[in-house]
């Protein structure tokens, strides 16, 4: 039986992001998917299951802090990573306050990419079906 792919939400406004890091996640055998806005990702969220949530802290309808906490009331247990342009400490320590597992300042990749893999290490992934 072959192993149960991880699924990952990406969630970011510009679409340019979110279409690289679906490309670049989906070469590590990662089922992903994708979304616009806050009411988008919720929604999938609450219709799918996921095993990490990727995110921006700035979104149009809202702000990733928001999105984190309430994905972690409607998903509890599934870790949230914010990769994001904000870069000050006080960003990252909003972050890890709302409930953020890792944060990675845009545009380090490669240190997205090592906490999509040492976050997903730890949990066996059984949203895919």
């Amino acid at each position: 039986m072959p192993p149960t792919q991880c699924r990952i939400l990406c969630i970011d406004d510009h679409d340019d992001t979110s279409e690289m890091l679906k490309l670049l996640l989906a070469n590590d055998n990662y089922d992903v998917k994708t979304a616009a806005t806050m009411r988008e990702a919720l929604a999938l969220a609450d219709s799918q299951q996921f095993d990490l949530y990727v995110l921006d802290r700035h979104l149009p309808d809202g702000n990733g802090l928001e999105l984190c906490a309430k994905l972690h009331e409607i998903t509890p247990g599934v870790p949230c990573i914010f990769y994001t342009g904000a870069a000050y400490a006080i960003h990252r320590t909003q972050a890890i306050a709302a409930g953020a597992d890792a944060y990675v300042a845009k545009p380090d990749i490669d240190g997205l990419i090592d906490s999509v893999h040492k976050l997903l290490a730890e949990r066996e992934c059984e949203a895919a079906t």
